[in-house]
């Protein structure tokens, strides 16, 4: 008996520490994933029940716009995300990015149109990057209104408690947030509990509220309301703002976690807090009509619980909001880093903010922008209810490209036929285009707002690819093979001095640049030459096994590739180091030199791209942060050489 327990524990053991990694990784998608759509019942059902309110409200409209709402998180999160897109990962990783550089392995003929529609993405989620933080957090403190004696807060006081909210968080990432992480998940599980519970207590006034459940509710109430209705559709989108998240952070707690949350905790957290604010709506619509007074359309979600608790319900709203802010940014952060990677953006400084998590990153230079851009939006609306209308058009977008690339993952990856795929796809697109639209009504009341910084960043985005094509065209012109040189200076040799040089260059075929300027300017050669070039893969991480390919040309020189993931921060001298530490090849950190090129760029108005786009890259080109830096490179160990260009 004895021997069966002792046999059988080790297994149990296994058992529950896999039971607790799973329960420990939902806890923390809580805060991380669900942050941003978890936060939406605070505006969404008002802002959609006032896009319906201009001619009066009746109780069929309320029950419309619910069905709406609770079907548009069933079809576009539950059918689309959860059970569809989680499964187009790239080795795990997920995100717009990811997908793009998953579907350029297959799409050999598409490559540029994959291109135009990740970098189209990516400039989307800058959009929603600004107006996340901005909205959840503003309507939030705006929630101090209902506090029973606190309804004539002012304007700017509640702007003036926002503001200082959001300079604290944006100041508070170059700290790093690994010290409150460990916070998000059990703060927002309360916060589930909370928004589940006071819904619940609601619906027992109206039972009839779960006929929400019936589609037919919201079919009917857009097929009688014409273009009112699409206003509407605009405003429920505002429901599933944040399921990009839930493929964006699957590399960092896995799809099964994910899914355990969305369907024990988060949806019904939220149906039953969406059905407790159409019963407490109905109630009050009842009320209004038996006392003979107006319907007014409120801020149901703080309205439904008893005036004692709504201090701490808006004190957790506030801590929500910024835990749902606080995931928008470190995404923008990764984001970037990934673009970077992927060249789609300059190099920018990124610094490690924790010594365990290589995911904890922070890039100064965004977080400045994502500050300045969120304070104009909170300054320049003043309300929640003036942003919601610039929220959807963001998001909507950045869906239709998600479901774009997927349909190249679907036909290319996954094998699926032609007409299998459209008969998937087709549907997802449709309600994707349809919502989009729906926003897009909305442009002139605030949805310019996204537009704007999305177009800015994808003028960025094309400027530096062009750029960068058009400067490598250029180098390739002048250069010659590494062949050829090192042919020529067997039969012609230069001075020899001793040590390894390493020369970085972006064309693995081409002589570097740096290479060309030492022997003409020195007029000497190292023992070793090492022409190295820095490779990012379409798969997030690379195996140390496969990080360097190295291939000799003569014994005095060798091309080596280095290769990483896109979701990697490049260490050349560490990885150069790890895999040459055998044999003749080994490399001497004392005894290496780094060589880089650097070029002073020019513009010309007779070629290339425009006078002004040639402008912007050389600023783009300028202001990059230092290859020594972003490739930690000792700076004492670094020679630049360079030469004038035009472009």
């Amino acid at each position: 008996m004895q021997s069966d327990v002792a046999d059988a524990s080790p297994g149990t053991e296994q058992s529950r520490r896999r039971k607790d990694s799973m329960r420990a990784l939902t806890l923390g998608a809580l805060g991380v994933v669900f942050g941003d759509i978890g936060t939406s019942p605070i505006y969404a059902f008002r802002e959609a029940l006032n896009q319906a309110a201009s001619d009066g409200i009746v109780a069929g409209e309320i029950l419309g716009v619910l069905s709406l709402a609770l079907w548009a998180l069933i079809l576009v999160v539950t059918c689309k995300y959860v059970l569809f897109l989680m499964r187009a990962d790239n080795n795990g990783e997920g995100g717009v990015l990811a997908l793009m550089a998953l579907a350029q392995r297959s799409a050999r003929k598409r490559r540029t149109l994959v291109l135009v529609l990740g970098a189209a993405g990516a400039a989307l989620f800058y959009g929603d990057g600004i107006i996340t933080p901005a909205l959840s957090v503003l309507s939030a403190v705006e929630g101090i209104r209902t506090i029973p004696g606190m309804g004539d807060v002012s304007h700017p006081g509640i702007l003036l408690i926002t503001s200082a909210i959001l300079i604290g968080l944006f100041l508070m990432q170059a700290r790093g947030t690994a010290i409150f992480a460990r916070l998000f998940g059990p703060i927002c599980l309360l916060w589930f509990a909370t928004i589940a519970g006071i819904g619940l207590i609601h619906i027992a006034d109206e039972p009839a509220i779960l006929q929400a459940f019936l589609p037919h509710n919201g079919i009917l109430f857009i097929s009688n309301h014409g273009i009112a209705g699409m206003f509407v559709m605009g405003a429920v989108f505002l429901t599933v703002t944040g399921a990009e998240a839930l493929t964006a952070d699957m590399g960092h707690f896995g799809v099964k976690p994910i899914r355990i949350g969305w369907f024990t905790i988060v949806f019904p957290a939220l149906a039953l807090n969406y059905l407790g604010q159409g019963a407490f709506a109905l109630n009050q619509l009842e009320l209004a009509a038996a006392n003979g007074t107006k319907f007014i359309n409120q801020d149901w979600f703080f309205l439904m619980a008893p005036g004692v608790t709504r201090i701490p319900l808006v004190l957790l709203a506030t801590c929500a909001t910024v835990i749902a802010s606080q995931a928008v940014i470190t995404g923008a952060y990764s984001l970037t880093q990934q673009a970077i990677q992927l060249g789609l953006l300059p190099r920018m400084k990124i610094r490690q903010t924790s010594e365990h998590l290589a995911g904890q990153i922070y890039l100064p230079g965004i977080n400045m922008l994502l500050f300045i851009g969120v304070m104009i939006l909170v300054l320049g609306f003043g309300s929640s209810s003036a942003m919601a209308a610039a929220y959807g058009i963001a998001v909507s977008g950045t869906m239709i490209v998600t479901t774009c690339l997927g349909f190249v993952v679907v036909r290319r990856i996954w094998g699926w036929s032609f007409s299998l795929a459209v008969l998937v796809i087709a549907p997802l697109l449709m309600l994707d285009i349809f919502f989009f639209g729906a926003n897009i009504l909305r442009v002139y009341e605030g949805g310019w707002a996204p537009l704007i910084v999305a177009f800015g960043v994808g003028i960025l985005i094309f400027t530096w690819v062009r750029g960068r094509d058009l400067l490598l065209a250029i180098d390739r012109s002048q250069s010659i093979a590494l062949e050829d040189l090192a042919k020529m200076l067997l039969a012609r040799p230069p001075e020899r001095v001793p040590g390894t040089a390493v020369f970085l260059s972006s064309d693995i075929a081409a002589t570097p640049s740096a290479l060309l300027h030492n022997l003409k300017h020195n007029k000497i050669l190292h023992e070793r030459n090492l022409a190295l070039t820095i490779n990012t893969m379409n798969t997030p991480v690379v195996a140390a096994s496969k990080r360097l390919d190295l291939t000799e040309i003569d014994e005095n020189f060798a091309r080596a590739v280095l290769n990483y993931g896109f979701m990697e921060s490049p260490d050349v001298p560490r990885d150069l180091a790890f895999a040459l530490r055998h044999g003749e090849n080994k490399l001497e950190p004392m005894q290496t030199s780094y060589f880089i090129g650097r070029s002073t760029l020019r513009p010309s108005k007779h070629s290339g791209m425009p006078f002004w786009q040639d402008l912007l890259f050389i600023f783009l080109y300028r202001n990059a942060s230092d290859p020594t830096d972003f490739f930690r490179i000792p700076p004492n160990r670094v020679v630049e050489l360079g030469s004038q260009t035009t472009i």
